[in-house]
């Protein structure tokens, strides 16, 4: 009975661990997936291969690659696409990691 206590203890812990979430102000509106964005504070979670922003009132998500950066990145940071004449998300770099982020262009998810 305690092992399987402990088993679970340590493998709810594993889960916790593994979906650590960053956090990023956008200062201004932003696109990601279908889902427009408003300028303020949003958690970010990778689920799988899917990136999940959450805001107070909205949520959206978009598949996304995982890379390797050429630098380790000090701060979470977001690199934007403005060629369709709106602003969409295309990288986010995943600060204190050497990660970023790599968000499938508009249509394709």
């Amino acid at each position: 009975m305690i092992r399987r206590f402990l088993l679970i203890f340590a493998l709810l812990g594993a889960a916790i661990a593994a979906a650590k979430g960053y956090k990023v102000t956008l200062f201004q509106p932003a696109t990601v997936g279908d889902v427009q964005l408003a300028a303020g504070d949003y958690r970010l979670d990778v689920v799988g291969d899917k990136l999940v922003m959450k805001g107070d009132k909205v949520t959206a998500e978009s598949p996304v690659k995982q890379e390797t950066g050429d630098t380790h990145y000090l701060a979470t940071t977001v690199r934007f696409d403005n060629s369709a004449g709106k602003m969409r998300i295309q990288e986010v770099h995943l600060g204190g990691t050497s990660t970023k982020l790599v968000l499938a262009a508009s249509g394709t998810n």
